[in-house]
């Protein structure tokens, strides 16, 4: 985890956990998880399976998944 924000779009919150190499905030890295849950219960232990690349295509799906608007309020960049 070496980025200083999240790397949601427009998400200035501090880094919380992993999402492949890169990091998210802790309402972000829920998201991640009820997202990944949602898959299917395969998916966690395929993801602990993983290598990073391969972690990082995932979690390039699931932000594809995330709705602008879906960013909390208090981490939105303001103008």
């Amino acid at each position: 985890m070496h980025d200083s924000i999240c790397c949601i779009p427009d998400c200035k919150a501090k880094p919380y956990a992993p999402a492949g190499t890169r990091s998210v905030c802790k309402d972000h890295f829920l998201n991640f998880l009820t997202w990944r849950r949602r898959r299917g219960p395969q998916m966690f232990h395929k993801y602990a399976a993983m290598t990073m690349t391969e972690r990082d295509t995932i979690a390039a799906e699931w932000i594809k998944t995330i709705r602008m608007d879906e960013v909390p309020a208090a981490t939105k960049s303001h103008p």
